[in-house]
């Protein structure tokens, strides 16, 4: 950081042209310094080209094709606002920004960067903390809750299309209603697979429902997005994105590093990530208007992988957050190849840009040149010659003044970071996190009881419900098939005791018969009451089967061959 007092002075040194860009980056006040104006092909370090620190909250642009120096000039701009009490966020893509946390290594090229641009270089580290999406690579774990990342986020990196997002969203609407929160994709999955069911589906019925369809597109979307290991960045505890804000002990700003270089295969992810982290901020943040300073600075790099393929809805509230965020005293830094990779209506929220060196070896390549010198104000460079020749640690400049108003075109050489250059060194890496006060408090994962355990609690209490109620109609069912097949035996019973009854009055009546035959005649209406007499003693006799057992004469072997036969065969 510096003021203007050198460029004021020398300023009649310069070429006419390069006087009038410099006097364009005069700054009283406290600001960035980036570099030694270009021009003619000479470096002029008495023409310092400076950004208002008051102007970094109207957000910007870092582009340029691979290799030509993005993630150093980002380092640069980091070290000065955390020396300014500012903190910044970082994405460490590659793995090579978390050097920031290390002094730098003096040498012969650095001493001939800073002989050039008119800097008194000096190794400095800065104060830094490393995270990492769900624990994944070295930091601390960074989770999200899935209910607060919500519908719009999650249907980007699931790759849904505006159908299934709208569906999405109608789940997560229901969820909130019914106060199922959803902290992981498990808790997701359990709400989406609940409301397809039998069960289910009449809950949504009233907004619209949700198809079978749309349902399995979704469930089989968070399946693979889980066997891409992206399970881990969903959870509890979620991180508080005011930890960002903080300063360190000695009053600068402090950096704060995510590494992504174990998940830069992911890029829809970390990218939708970073948006979250934005989308948070913004929600909690109050409004405080132009600072002198501003609260945080969030370079956001790679992203052109924010914008390929975004819904509208998704676009919307970027450009949305990008819009309004300034005024809770946060700046963002777009970091990506061209300008042409950012929509239009973000591009035209961006008041600082920072342009490497672009590659024209294609017409596609030549194509996104002319675009992007169509984006730059009015200048004395053919900037279309000029940024295809800058060279690395190069960029054309342009940013806003203390006044607001965009500062003239300046090709620029850039400043040599003071922090070392390339990564910090693992075992220094580990330590700074282990070391860290976040790292206990976030560091372990917590399962609590959410969307998934509510409705397997709901769908065990169901299905016990079903078992009784089955175990109770079983018990039901054998009552009354015993009752009957009691009903059965007394009725057969009854059936017997008339058989036997019939038996035994025939073979009486055929013994009487027999005797008066052999005896004097008459004495029939005597013998007929002597029979039925002699019927009724026998029927009602508690003995009468166990005499037609145990007596040796032929009437009593009949009597229970009759009487056993005819049961038996009843039955």
């Amino acid at each position: 950081m510096g003021d203007s007092e050198s460029t004021a002075e020398n300023a009649g040194v310069l070429p006419e042209p390069a006087r009038e860009i410099a006097a364009g980056y005069a700054v009283s006040g406290a600001a960035l310094d980036l570099g030694a104006l270009l021009w003619d092909g000479a470096c002029l370090p008495d023409a310092q080209i400076r950004i208002p620190l008051a102007m970094l909250n109207r957000h910007g642009l870092v582009a340029g094709a691979t290799g030509t120096g993005k993630t150093k000039t980002l380092q640069l701009i980091a070290e000065q606002l955390s020396q300014g009490g500012v903190p910044v966020f970082l994405a460490d893509i590659k793995g090579d920004v978390s050097g920031i946390a290390a002094p730098g290594t003096p040498g012969e090229r650095v001493a001939e960067r800073a002989g050039q641009v008119g800097q008194e270089w000096r190794a400095e580290c800065f104060p830094c903390e490393f995270y990492a999406l769900g624990g994944i690579g070295p930091g601390i774990p960074l989770r999200a809750t899935v209910t607060s990342f919500g519908p719009v986020l999650l249907s980007k990196v699931l790759e849904l299309n505006q159908t299934q997002e709208q569906s999405l969203g109608l789940i997560f609407h229901y969820a909130d209603s019914k106060g199922l929160e959803l902290v992981d994709l498990k808790d997701l999955r359990a709400v989406v697979a609940f409301l397809v069911s039998d069960t289910g589906k009449a809950e949504l019925k009233g907004i619209g429902g949700l198809s079978t369809a749309t349902a399995g597109v979704i469930l089989r979307s968070l399946t693979a997005f889980e066997q891409q290991g992206a399970g881990d960045f969903f959870g509890e505890p979620e991180f508080d994105t005011a930890e960002l804000l903080r300063q360190a002990p000695d009053g600068r700003g402090l950096v704060s590093v995510l590494e992504l270089a174990a998940v830069q295969d992911e890029p829809q992810l970390f990218s939708t990530f970073l948006m979250w982290l934005l989308a948070d901020l913004f929600h909690d943040l109050p409004e405080v208007g132009d600072l002198d300073r501003p609260k945080l600075v969030f370079f956001f790099d790679e992203a052109h992988l924010l914008f390929d393929g975004a819904s509208k809805a998704f676009l919307e509230s970027i450009t949305r957050t990008v819009r309004l965020i300034r005024s809770k005293g946060i700046g963002i830094f777009f970091v990506t190849q061209t300008p042409r990779d950012v929509p239009a209506e973000v591009l035209a929220q961006l008041g600082n840009r920072v342009q490497h060196a672009l590659r024209a070896f294609t017409p596609d390549d030549a194509k996104a040149l002319r675009s992007t010198v169509k984006t730059f104000p009015n200048s004395p460079y053919d900037l279309e010659e000029l940024l295809t020749r800058l060279g690395i640690g190069e960029a054309v400049i342009t940013v806003l003044s203390e006044n607001g108003a965009p500062t003239p075109v300046a090709a620029t050489r850039l400043r040599a970071p003071r922090s070392l250059m390339g990564p910090c060194p693992a075992a220094e890496l580990d330590a700074a996190v282990k070391g860290s006060a976040l790292y206990g408090r976030y560091a372990q994962a917590v399962d609590r009881e959410s969307a998934y355990e509510k409705l397997s609690a709901g769908q065990e209490a169901e299905r016990r419900a079903a078992e009784a109620a089955e175990a109770e109609a079983a018990a039901t069912a054998e009552t009354a098939a015993k009752a009957v097949k009691a009903a059965k035996a007394a009725k057969a019973a009854k059936a017997a005791e008339a058989a036997d009854r019939a038996a035994v009055e025939e073979a009486v009546r055929g013994e009487r018969e027999r005797e008066r035959g052999h005896g004097p005649g008459g004495g029939g209406g005597k013998a007929a009451e002597e029979d039925a007499s002699l019927v009724e003693q026998v029927v009602r006799s508690g003995m009468f089967r166990s005499l037609a057992r145990s007596v040796g004469t032929q009437l009593g072997r009949e009597i229970s061959r009759s009487l056993f036969g005819t049961a038996r065969r009843r039955r």
